[in-house]
């Protein structure tokens, strides 16, 4: 008692730690970012899609905790322990956010967060809603983090995306954000944050309960989100060879050749 009295009397206070430090700055970060800033304008400059990606953190359905208070007269009960065992189902929400319109799409899964998966979230929101917005698009432009199942390095993300290419004959052109710049990514604080803050308090306990909370999320901004449930099944560790590599029709950009790159259709595989 008497050392905690001295410290703080030069100043000393129990503090925890703080995440702040994202590692060595990587020395096109400051390019990159003026990049992607340019890339958003010209797509809504010439009304063309412009999405931002992302998965959201895996939440146990079930009757556990959920951070954030509501108004109640009791507080809601729930298991001591987080226990994957106790949980109905792992629930993976990956976010589809449209720049432009301020529209969100959540797909929930219950297999596993790849690649596949990923891309296949995003052809259920451009068959559902973006393909009626933007009727006569021929490309379409999707920020992602540089890491993740729709991260720059897994080959899996350019096939899956270069076959959706084909098949609808959409130009793909892709920016990641640099290295511990995620929370830049526009669908962190304008979907991701608002879902949160929407069921904050009130324990997942079903996969109906977590579609509704992310359908009935709105702000003050215009935001209205969609939502729907991903039962497919999504295996990991698919390889994708050399030879597939070599076949895709991707060109990368100068400016970081790893972070930018566009996805052309390829004549002769269109179906």
């Amino acid at each position: 008692m008497t050392v905690g009295r001295l410290l703080r009397k030069l100043g000393y206070s129990l503090r925890a730690n703080v995440k702040r430090l994202s590692g060595p700055p990587h020395p096109d970060r400051d390019r990159q970012f003026r990049h992607i800033q340019r890339q958003k304008r010209r797509f809504t400059r010439e009304n063309l899609p412009a999405i931002s990606v992302d998965t959201k953190n895996t939440e146990l359905i079930g009757n556990f905790k959920n951070n954030g208070r509501l108004w109640r007269q009791k507080p809601d009960e729930v298991f001591v322990y987080d226990f994957p065992g106790d949980a109905e189902c792992r629930a993976i929400p990956y976010g589809i956010y449209d720049m432009a319109r301020k529209r969100g799409h959540v797909s929930v899964g219950t297999s596993a967060d790849t690649p596949q998966f990923a891309v296949r979230s995003i052809k259920s929101w451009w068959k559902r809603s973006g393909r009626r917005q933007y009727p006569d698009a021929t490309e379409l432009l999707i920020t992602a983090d540089s890491g993740g199942s729709n991260g720059h390095r897994p080959r899996l993300w350019k096939r899956e995306l270069q076959q959706w290419a084909d098949k609808d004959g959409l130009t793909i052109t892709v920016c990641h954000y640099p290295r511990g710049a995620s929370k830049w990514n526009d669908i962190e604080h304008r979907l991701f944050g608002p879902i949160s803050s929407n069921w904050a308090g009130q324990p997942l306990r079903s996969l109906k309960l977590m579609l509704n909370a992310i359908r009935g999320t709105t702000n003050d901004g215009g935001l209205r989100v969609t939502a729907e449930l991903d039962h497919r099944q999504y295996p990991k560790k698919i390889k994708v060879k050399d030879r597939e590599m070599k076949e895709l029709n991707l060109q990368r950009h100068t400016l970081s050749p790893d972070w930018n790159y566009t996805i052309r259709p390829r004549p002769d595989f269109r179906k």
